[in-house]
């Protein structure tokens, strides 16, 4: 099962305890909540913390989004600026992400080799880009901070370059929650926690199901048009042809 897991809030003793007996890689966002995961000596083993390149590339497109500026210019605005510094630090993204394009499908010790030789010398050429232009901005600088955010994380930002297990970005898992995300704001409120929690168990179901390419809306279709006769001495711990509940 694909488990979704609730909580009431956004505080950090909740990832820590959905994920408290788990160990290996972490790719997620830079996130505050996730830090006590990735201290050291943390049991029953480590994680090792791998940021996505999108969010990195997000604040730096946001100055230099030309689309959106000449949109905000056709409407009569004269304050729009781009920035050139910005758009260089996405135009040298961009070519890490059309990099990562050519090695989708490999394994992962194939895609390590192929971002070594390709990958690394690129990253190498944008820290030091980064790190000579930062020096000529002020604190407050909308790019500094952009470039803070990612020159304060780089290890975790090029884990990508020491494991060919990691993507580059997170968008796909992003992309298959994006349903809920979209989805609350017309739903609004599970009601209570409980409500919350057998929400959160509902997605596991659906989701579940999509992974294994099994229509979710028709097999809870038939899951609701049977239980409703199934012996309650029944449960799904039985052989898979006696339970409503094998996919």
């Amino acid at each position: 099962m694909s488990p979704f897991s609730y909580s009431r809030d956004r505080r950090g003793e909740h990832p820590q305890a959905h994920l408290g007996t788990y160990s290996g890689i972490l790719q997620a966002d830079a996130y505050g909540g996730y830090g006590e995961l990735y201290a050291a000596g943390r049991k029953p083993g480590a994680v090792t913390e791998a940021l996505y390149w999108a969010h990195g590339r997000r604040k730096f497109f946001e100055l230099a989004d030309i689309a959106a500026a000449a949109r905000k210019k056709a409407r009569g605005r004269t304050d729009v600026i781009i920035s050139p510094m910005a758009l260089e630090a996405v135009r040298r993204i961009d070519a890490l992400f059309d990099i990562e394009r050519g090695l989708n499908g490999l394994t992962a010790d194939r895609r390590l080799a192929a971002r070594q030789d390709l990958s690394k010398p690129l990253v190498d050429e944008l820290h030091a880009w980064m790190v000579q232009e930062r020096a000529k901005l002020s604190r407050g600088n909308d790019v500094a901070k952009a470039m803070d955010y990612m020159l304060k994380r780089w290890d975790a930002f090029t884990r990508f370059l020491a494991d060919g297990r990691v993507c580059l970005t997170n968008n796909a898992a992003e992309r298959a929650l994006r349903g809920i995300a979209l989805g609350r704001k017309s739903w609004l409120f599970a009601g209570s926690d409980r409500g919350g929690q057998r929400a959160a168990f509902m997605y596991s179901l659906i989701v579940t199901a999509k992974m294994n390419d099994v229509d979710p809306q028709a097999w809870l279709a038939d899951v609701l048009a049977r239980i409703a006769e199934h012996p309650a001495h029944r449960h799904s711990g039985g052989h898979s042809g006696d339970s409503a509940f094998n996919f």
